[in-house]
């Protein structure tokens, strides 16, 4: 008997967060499986994608997904898709005068692009790509996606697109359904000219005509869900979009009460325009964006691969295994992505799923709803290993690496914490010890993976409430993800004990194990005090005045920074763990 299917609508808003999303559901199309006779996998792809019908009749496959974007950010795609294509419009024109044509070229397509038209069109499929009569067969829908999928895989093409990756679309691998996109025409994506710059300015988007289209694509998804769980929102927080994803989750806050929530603020290591008035605007944007957003959502979350958010930033987050350019967007996104699918595979599992308002209530205890994350992309795992070997490496310091700007306190404490590792699929989680041998460490003795894990985290956490998720699935890297990896990652991605020999084919990595871990405890108290240090610290009525001009009022701004310094508070605590009171926090203030 199948699983209860509880869906997830997701929403980007903003052109880096749908980078991060591209690359995020380019992984979940890469793991998906046609083959009706292979068992059903741990993830179950119905939660985020939809099963529809062309007008034509065919069946589609599409994410269950509202992205918008400005105008110009598009590209070679266009906004209505290709699945539901009805042709060019052949009434009669009623104009009896001259006509001017003006054509303009449209862009190029890069060569994944090319190649994939091809793939669709069924041009560079060679027979053998197909089941042979004796071999089970699928539908003709199984048939075109797993066969696309398993002919990208399978010819591995290096795809360099880090010269000609511009918008998010030039690296998408799946059709989306025509209400997906959603384009905002009153900015523009490139030029000085009309930039969506400043909160105020997307705070006051959401009304009208973009009010009405985005109720309407919202109640097209809900309507069709037998058992929504929730929304998981993507939003930018350096810009504008930061503004209108607190319109857009206080729309959902007030009309799907009960729903989980979950929002993702997403930051580019870098800009390719940065002034000192457009980083101070960024810095004010993720200030108001994060304090009204995290009021509306059930958890959020910011991600970003900067060393902090503030204007003057420690070096980017940096992974041993790892060999990414942070300038590039297409890159810093990719890491994103594979934390992010680590991040959501709890409420996304076949069985044992955890929903979402029940991942909201373990961390976001107390008004505490800001949560920082931590990965290890990928888990540092050597083949043929066991986890409790990889795990008694690091000893001193925990494998994972900051997702939100945000040093762990490493004193110990924390008020909760939730860690999954997924992608350990052929790897031993208990010791193999033969009888009578004494275990080299504790974790080694011990007998299920989730007490070896549970044993390794609470050796730095002892007293920190913990929920962890065991996922043996990988993330499927099919072109075209960068190739951002280490030599000594194996196929697999798991640590080789030897190089490849000089002059030998590099690896092409085509799945990794990923650890990650949403953590609420003191660590959040001095990184959101710096982040209202640096905001209270100038006028903004002399320095940036224009940044006011389209809202909030100056009497809002204020209240905003009030909100962030008592939601600062909220996760102060003295040496002893023990939560202060108000009275006693104003006594030191």
């Amino acid at each position: 008997m199948s699983s209860l299917c509880r869906e997830v609508i997701t929403l980007q808003l903003g052109h880096y967060s749908n980078f991060a999303g591209t690359h995020w559901w380019n992984l979940q199309d890469a793991s998906l499986s046609y083959d009706p006779e292979s068992p059903p996998g741990e993830i179950q792809s119905d939660v985020v994608f939809r099963e529809g019908q062309t007008l034509g009749g065919h069946v589609t496959y599409t994410p269950r997904l509202i992205a918008m974007d400005l105008k110009g950010s598009l590209r070679t795609l266009r906004q209505e898709g290709s699945l539901y294509d009805a042709g060019k419009d052949t009434s009669a024109v009623t104009w009896d005068g001259s006509i001017t044509m003006h054509e303009e070229s449209p862009p190029a397509k890069n060569s994944f692009l090319e190649d994939l038209d091809k793939l669709d069109k069924g041009e560079i499929l060679a027979e053998a790509d197909f089941p042979s009569s004796s071999q089970p067969q699928c539908s003709a829908r199984s048939l075109s996606v797993d066969t696309v999928n398993s002919h990208l895989a399978r010819v591995q093409k290096s795809y360099r697109l880090e010269c000609s990756v511009k918008v998010w679309s030039d690296f998408l691998r799946i059709h989306l359904h025509p209400r997906t996109i959603s384009v905002i025409h009153q900015y523009n994506h490139d030029g000085e000219a009309h930039r969506l710059e400043a909160f105020g300015q997307g705070e006051s988007l959401l009304q009208g005509s973009v009010l009405e289209e985005l109720e309407d694509r919202l109640h097209f998804f809900v309507e069709e869900c037998d058992y929504l769980q929730g929304f998981q929102v993507l939003c930018d927080l350096a810009d504008g979009f930061a503004g209108l994803g607190s319109k857009v989750t206080e729309l959902l806050h007030d009309s799907y009460g009960g729903r989980g929530i979950l929002t993702w603020g997403l930051l580019p290591v870098s800009h390719p325009d940065s002034t000192p008035v457009k980083d101070l605007y960024r810095l004010l944007n993720c200030t108001l964006g994060m304090v009204h957003m995290a009021s509306h959502s059930s958890l959020f979350c910011p991600l970003t691969l900067r060393g902090g958010l503030g204007r003057r930033p420690s070096s980017p987050t940096m992974f041993t295994h790892l060999s990414y350019d942070p300038s590039l967007w297409y890159h810093s996104s990719s890491v994103l992505a594979l934390a992010l699918d680590t991040l959501t595979a709890p409420y996304r599992l076949r069985n044992n799923s955890v929903p979402m308002w029940q991942l909201a209530d373990d961390l976001a205890v107390s008004g505490r709803k800001v949560v920082a994350a931590y990965g290890a992309v990928p888990f540092p795992m050597m083949h043929g290993s066991s986890l409790p070997d990889a795990l008694s490496t690091y000893t001193d310091v925990l494998p994972w690496r900051p997702l939100s700007g945000c040093a762990e306190a490493g004193d110990g404490r924390c008020y909760g914490q939730w860690a999954t590792l997924k992608g350990f699929e052929g790897q031993k989680l208990i010791s193999s010890l033969a009888a009578g041998t004494k275990p080299p460490t504790p974790l080694h003795s011990l007998h299920s993976g989730e007490d070896v894990l549970a044993s390794y985290i609470r050796s730095f956490y002892p007293s920190a409430p913990l929920a962890l998720q065991l996922v043996s699935t990988p993330s499927e890297l099919a072109p075209p993800f960068p190739q951002i990896f280490s030599q000594s990652l194996g196929a697999q991605g798991f640590l080789e004990g030897q190089p490849p020999p000089p002059g030998s084919t590099p690896r092409v990595v085509s799945s990794v194990p990923v650890m990650t871990s949403l953590q609420s405890g003191p660590a959040l108290d001095p990184w959101l005090s710096e982040l209202h240090r640096g905001v209270s610290a100038f006028d903004i009525r002399r320095v940036a005045p224009s940044f006011l001009s389209q809202g909030p009022e100056v009497l809002d701004y204020q209240e905003a920074l009030e909100q962030l310094r008592l939601l600062a508070r909220c996760y102060r605590d003295d040496s002893r763990g023990v939560m202060r009171s108000s009275s006693e926090e104003e006594d030191d203030d």
